[in-house]
């Protein structure tokens, strides 16, 4: 749930893992979010899959949330089967079909009752637009931002204050939602955007009818301890 205080400059995102900052061209960006470290696990996992001499291999994917007094977390993942002898390319795919699948049931799970008395991050407006982000900083460009074009922290306070907070406008797909300068354009509601070209380059994969890869697992569901936990998701 980004709040208020979450804005940094736009142009202070260098090694920076957590914040929240606007860009001219994606909109708000959670700097969590498009870390990307869950991607490379995923890839992590189809690679050692590929290495494993077996014929298929499991690969599991998950997304997870702690509460507010950071006892308990709780998340969803899924499970899918993949027969040996992707391409690096088929790799990608696979794993951008795996986030963008299970990133929706996970906003889902936020947008839903009683979670949603906690939290209104469910399918906030910069979620999975910053999860793509992530994904193609691990695959495409490490350091896409300046062609993004983020502001300063007082641009993006000004929007955060005309427009209200990111989970107050809800945005269920990967592009971006844009919020125009408030001062320029004091009567435009928020638009959708488009995505660069970097960030249009992986199809997800969608052929479940060759027999590569085959869905064991559409909708888990996990909950344990927020730290020392013993289940194998994130």
């Amino acid at each position: 749930m980004s709040k208020r205080e979450d804005i940094i400059d736009g142009r202070e995102y260098r090694n920076r893992t957590y914040g929240l900052i606007y860009t001219e061209v994606l909109g708000w960006i959670d700097l969590g979010h498009a870390q990307g470290t869950d991607i490379v696990n995923l890839l992590k996992q189809i690679n050692e899959g590929e290495s494993s001499g077996e014929e298929r291999y499991k690969v599991v994917y998950s997304q997870s949330m702690t509460d507010p007094t950071r006892t308990i977390k709780m998340g969803k993942f899924i499970t899918w089967i993949v027969k040996r002898g992707r391409s690096y390319p088929e790799r990608k795919s696979i794993a951008l079909a795996m986030m963008m699948t299970l990133a929706r049931k996970f906003e889902g799970l936020q947008a839903s009752f009683p979670v949603s008395l906690t939290t209104d991050s469910g399918f906030s407006g910069e979620d999975l637009v910053s999860d793509l982000l992530g994904f193609y900083r691990v695959v495409s460009i490490d350091n896409p931002f300046e062609m993004l074009r983020p502001v300063s922290k007082a641009e993006a306070l000004k929007r955060w204050d005309f427009y209200g907070k990111t989970g107050s406008w809800k945005n269920a797909s990967f592009t971006p939602l844009l919020f125009p300068d408030p001062e320029k354009f004091p009567s435009v509601r928020p638009r959708r955007g488009v995505l660069p070209n970097f960030m249009q380059s992986v199809r997800p994969w969608d052929d479940f009818r060759s027999g590569i890869v085959g869905i064991q697992s559409v909708n888990g569901s996990y909950m344990d301890r927020a730290k020392g936990g013993t289940l194998p998701y994130a």
